[in-house]
């Protein structure tokens, strides 16, 4: 399990994640919109992780390294 995510991408899911997980705490307060963020959970831990699943799927690589 190589890392397949480069440095700006990761940079972009952490930014979506916490707007996502920002937007679930201080957005509409009607309860059906807070499970976005727990959506915005999937880019952090990939971002952190350096690696994505549907990347390997699809071949994408925005790692430049190996």
């Amino acid at each position: 399990m190589g890392k397949n995510i480069g440095s700006v991408d990761r940079v972009i899911r952490i930014i979506v994640g916490i707007a996502l997980i920002a937007f679930a705490v201080a957005g509409p307060a009607d309860i059906s919109w807070k499970w976005i963020g727990w959506i915005g959970v999937v880019p952090i831990v990939t971002a952190l992780m350096g690696w994505c699943a549907l990347y390997r799927i699809l071949g994408i690589r925005t790692n430049s390294a190996a």
